[in-house]
């Protein structure tokens, strides 16, 4: 069956399979829809319009099958910075999440997306958990009655005495209560009614019924979103250029590695540059009716493919079924407390700390352990691009020290002795007396795998000594796959070693990528090109010529 027929076959299971799929992403995601939008400061109907809006044109562009796109936390965290620090009004936000979106594209034209896909365990867990100790802190707040404060999470803490001093103990209790039904909802009715949206349910019922004062949504616009372009100008173009990389950035990261979970689950591939492509359309189409920019939704693409999802058609419809929400129960969102949506993200950004790596510390490398600890104190205490720039970084490092070690084990360096490599067919018995019979006047250096500025630095320490002590050296690209340009600038640096103490050298195998970068960079100008040979037949007569001479 040839591609294009497989892509049009869609049988009766595959729909059957994307309508509980869709059904069951839809229920889940309402409540963190709304949650994710009040945490992100631009208010919940923002996330619900971004559920939608993100979740149609990232399903129906996108390069993942069963991946669901709306509010995240970490896209949550960033606009709330964003929101608090770096615009002058709330207009502006929608204004830099279409930029975002255009550089989202750019990126997918340009095939960058596949790139993300190398960044390190270590790295997405102290991310990750950075993520959820920033929302647990910043909605401890509103958990209490209280507003949101600038300043991240040291200013939730500072704020604590304030909060403490004027607790609002309706909003206690109904966050209290919202927390414990969605911790404690009963697994076997899991698959019924969602533990967020049950929780959702039993705080909004208990606020309106009987603990009225406590800070709730409040105005919710009625039917579909008004389309406009947010306006313009020099000022903030200037000013948005680095929040929207940001947002632009995080968010491809957070979907890439989202599809990336889709692909262990579903055993298939998906197309990163197409995805990041189909973000960007989302963020813009978002921008204009007032959403909250998105990402792929880690915990709802997990929950789309457990019911059964197959393909794109289940993110649609569960972009319908909010869309639907929105239009037919919008009055009714206007009545879910504040409190019951801060213990909603406090669960969800629970959930996402990484227990498994925290509790299992004493276990891990000492290399992995500072990697996932400086991105998870600069995600907390910096901000989230800077905590994964530096985090690669960090990463790069400690990789480059491991691939050093693994590199200079492929290289090898051995005397040749004059009676089994020169004169193998020159029988022991004619030798004059005075010949040395152990003697091993041409070396060999054999470079076998990869070579990358990991090793350089020590490889020519290495390697040194052993070239000086003989009168030929032999070096032998005959398995070498692939060298960077410092590698390459380390066999310059032993060739002029050879040259300063009279070591004739020989050039034997070099193809291929090797050859490549060796020739771009003229490292073999010292070299006579009858010295560079093919075989270590060609080798050895090279070598005895030389010595005889």
């Amino acid at each position: 069956m040839s591609k294009l027929s497989e892509r049009l076959h869609y049988s009766r299971d595959d729909l059957r399979s994307d309508v509980l799929g869709g059904i069951t992403a839809g229920v889940v995601g309402l409540p963190l829809a709304l949650a994710f939008g009040e945490g992100s400061g631009l208010g919940a109907v923002a996330g619900l319009y971004a559920a939608v809006s993100m979740g149609l044109f990232a399903a129906l562009f996108g390069g993942t099958q069963t991946l669901v796109s709306g509010p995240t936390a970490p896209m949550t965290v960033a606009v709330s910075v964003i929101v608090a620090t770096q615009v002058e009004s709330i207009t502006e936000v929608f204004a830099i999440a279409i930029m975002a979106g255009v550089l989202q594209i750019l990126l997918g034209v340009l095939k960058i997306g596949r790139f993300i896909a190398y960044t390190p365990y270590s790295v997405i867990s102290g991310f990750m958990s950075g993520v959820g100790v920033i929302i647990i802190l910043g909605q401890t707040l509103p958990f209490g009655g209280s507003g949101v404060v600038e300043g991240g999470p040291l200013g939730a803490i500072r704020a604590w005495p304030d909060l403490f001093s004027e607790l609002n103990g309706h909003s206690v209790v109904i966050g209290g209560t919202t927390l414990l039904v969605s911790i404690f909802w009963p697994t076997g009715w899991r698959k019924y009614l969602p533990a967020t949206l049950a929780a959702l349910i039993a705080g909004t019922v208990l606020s309106v019924a009987w603990l009225s004062e406590t800070p709730i949504i409040g105005d919710v616009p009625q039917g579909f979103p008004a389309i406009a372009l947010p306006a313009f100008s020099v000022d903030l173009l200037a000013r948005a250029v680095q929040p929207a990389i940001t947002l632009a950035l995080l968010g491809s990261i957070n979907t890439l590695l989202t599809s990336l979970m889709a692909d262990s689950m579903t055993r298939t591939q998906h197309d990163s540059d197409r995805e990041l492509i189909g973000q960007g359309v989302g963020n813009v189409a978002t921008g204009f009716i007032a959403g909250m920019p998105s990402a792929g939704i880690t915990v709802l693409t997990g929950a789309n493919i457990r019911a059964g999802a197959r393909t794109r058609v289940s993110a649609v419809l569960c972009a319908a079924i909010l869309l639907a929400v929105l239009l037919g129960l919008g009055r009714f969102l206007e009545v879910i407390p504040h409190a019951a949506l801060a213990a909603i993200l406090i669960r969800i950004s629970w959930d996402i700390i990484d227990w498994r790596f925290l509790t299992r510390m004493k276990l891990i490398k000492r290399e992995h352990l500072v990697v996932m600890a400086a991105t998870l104190a600069l995600t907390v205490f910096v901000d989230l691009l800077t905590a994964v720039a530096v985090g690669l970084v960090v990463a790069g490092l400690v990789g480059s020290r491991r691939f050093e070690m693994m590199q200079l084990d492929r290289v090898v360096s051995v005397p040749m002795l004059d009676q089994t490599f020169l004169y193998a067919d020159v029988d022991i018995f004619d030798f004059d007396d005075d010949v040395d019979m152990f003697a091993a006047r041409t070396g060999m250096v054999g470079l076998k795998g990869s070579f990358t500025v990991a090793s350089s630095r020590r490889l020519i320490r290495a390697l040194s000594q052993d070239i000086q002590e003989h009168e030929v050296v032999i070096l032998d690209f005959t398995e070498t796959l692939y060298m960077d340009d410092s590698a390459a600038l380390v066999v310059e640096q032993m060739i002029d070693v050879a040259r300063a103490e009279d070591t004739e050298c020989i050039v034997m195998g070099l193809t291929g990528d090797p050859a490549t970068t060796l020739g771009s960079l003229n490292v073999l100008r010292h070299v006579p090109a009858d010295h560079i040979v093919e075989d270590l037949d060609g080798a050895r007569e090279v070598a005895k010529r030389l010595l005889d001479a």
